[in-house]
């Protein structure tokens, strides 16, 4: 992907020399590893267990929350790979922001853009502490999305999806988050949690979101590379629910899925890519075993 001397965004909050105080129990990486290996069952169990825990005052439930987690200035001195890897993701976020200016004119709304926040390890949010162990992730009760850089690392290594344009469609997926929260989608779906089909309403939304980044994706092939969406591809493969699961528990479970299977999340992508319209990716209003 062609990024070199092209506009970043500011919208981007550069938190690498901040340090949490004390060490922060990575609530958002437990909740998500009990979701996607045991569903909802799995987040009652781990809650009632919570709930003995702390009336045992066994641990503080702020440190669960975040709340008050000291940040600290620290010393910090980037490589220059990730200086370049700051740089590219500030471009993709301008590209995110020219898109969805322009598509949520279109359609008659107004796009207010999302802050980008690069951190290091943990780092307090609207939704509790955040935990590089997590991946990226978008944060609705503040609109921002969190990345700590080293996340491309596990990308490549862990998930065997290198490239500069899977690292961007990492980044265009939390955005379309960000799109769903703005049009009051997200709000829909967090008000089934707890019922019996929340996760099949988790995974319609989490392809969703891969849909709107093959929607951001179509209104940036000027600067497309070769190979670039076979990249995205083969990360939206990587990441599916069942090569998670097959990866980390030696089976799958369908009713443990939060974000899709990864032929269903390349093909979503892959829809996004070919309209380029955000109306055209409702996965609410299609049969679920269809999706």
């Amino acid at each position: 992907m062609e990024y070199k001397g092209r506009r970043q965004s500011s919208n981007v909050d550069d938190a690498r020399g901040r340090k949490m105080a004390g060490a922060a129990i990575p609530i958002g990486l437990i909740l998500q590893v009990v979701s996607r290996m045991f569903g909802a069952k799995g987040l009652l169990v781990l809650a009632a267990v919570g709930i003995i825990g702390w009336q045992m005052g066994l641990f503080d439930p702020a440190a669960l929350l975040g709340g008050g987690g000291q940040v600290t200035e620290v010393e910090y001195t980037p490589s220059a790979e990730e200086e370049r890897l700051f740089e590219f993701v500030s471009v993709v976020l301008a590209d995110t922001e020219d898109v969805w200016n322009q598509e949520f004119q279109r359609i008659g709304r107004q796009y207010r853009a999302p802050e980008l926040v690069i951190y290091r390890q943990q780092y307090p949010t609207g939704c509790g502490v955040g935990d590089a162990r997590m991946g990226p992730f978008y944060c609705p009760a503040d609109q921002k999305v969190y990345i700590d850089l080293s996340f491309y690392d596990s990308l490549e290594q862990e998930f065997s999806a290198p490239g500069d344009f899977a690292q961007a469609y990492v980044i265009a997926h939390e955005v379309g988050h960000h799109v769903q929260n703005l049009l009051g989608i997200s709000d829909q779906v967090a008000a089934r949690r707890g019922q019996p089909d929340y996760n099949e309403y988790s995974v319609r939304l989490e392809l969703q979101a891969d849909y709107l980044a093959g929607v951001w994706a179509n209104h940036n092939q000027r600067y497309l590379e070769h190979g670039d969406i076979e990249e995205a591809m083969r990360a939206a493969n990587q990441i599916g629910d069942d090569a998670i699961q097959s990866r980390t528990q030696g089976r799958i479970t369908p009713h443990a899925f939060t974000h899709g299977t990864s032929e269903q999340r390349m093909r979503w992508f892959n829809r996004g890519l070919q309209s380029g319209r955000i109306e055209d990716g409702d996965t609410f209003k299609i049969p679920y075993n269809s999706l």
